[in-house]
């Protein structure tokens, strides 16, 4: 152990003198000292501007020979705003909600035929079955188109509803959508409109229906009396 002690500091001394007669410790302390130089930062340069010239705007080659577009003015009209009644229409739970059965729905549609027929042809007639839909829910009564395009105005308006009772319910009539929105939800809440009711619509005027109501669950009773009575109140308007 001592032998290799001794050979160790040897070595390192032997080590030493080679690096001194090398003059190694100098340099290193020559480098510690010296400072790098200054690098002188780049200019910045501009773009040579060669020429300016106006050229035409790019446009794409499926439209550059194409003619200008030409603009058409579109009507925008007012909005059909209805009066509000006091009262508020009460909600119909679906939970009891009652369905007319095919029988029923098939009687009341007879039934309101033969109140069409009676009531003769000097004023466009519609028969609507009531459906789920249109009593509840959205509340919102669709009409046939070729109905609409031949009768019914062609923009939006306010079409007015009188019951039996000669009571006007004012409804907004939608025009491209062939159907009646707001105050159609009144007319069916306050009559206690059902599923399976038919109404018979008499355009006794450009904006008026007269609306015959027959019930599905009289629809078995007779109707000479009603038919009667509905053709008696039609020819006063």
């Amino acid at each position: 152990m001592v032998k290799y002690e001794d050979l160790r500091k040897q070595r390192l001394e032997e080590n030493k003198k080679r690096m001194e007669e090398l003059n190694l410790p100098l340099l290193t302390q020559a480098l510690k000292n010296s400072t790098s130089p200054k690098t002188t930062p780049m200019k910045k340069t501009k773009p040579r501007i060669v020429g300016t010239e106006l050229v035409a705007v790019r446009r794409s080659p499926r439209v550059a020979k194409s003619p200008a577009p030409e603009y058409k003015e579109v009507i925008h009209y007012e909005r059909v705003m209805i009066p509000r009644r006091l009262a508020t229409p009460t909600k119909r739970d679906r939970l009891f909600f009652a369905y007319a059965s095919d029988e029923e729905r098939a009687a009341s549609i007879e039934k309101a035929e033969k109140l069409e027929a009676s009531l003769g042809s000097d004023y466009p007639i519609l028969v609507r079955p009531m459906l789920p839909s249109h009593v509840s829910g959205g509340f919102w009564l669709g009409l046939p188109s070729n109905f609409c395009r031949k009768n019914l105005p062609r923009r939006d308006d306010t079409i007015t509803l009188i019951d039996e009772t000669g009571e006007e319910w004012p409804t907004v009539y939608l025009a491209q959508k062939c159907g009646l929105s707001g105050g159609w939800k009144r007319f069916s809440v306050d009559h206690d409109l059902a599923d399976g009711d038919t109404i018979v619509f008499h355009l006794i005027r450009p904006t008026k229906f007269k609306a015959y109501i027959i019930r599905v669950n009289n629809a078995n009773e007779t109707v000479s009396t009603e038919i009667s009575t509905s053709t008696s109140s039609s020819e006063a308007f």
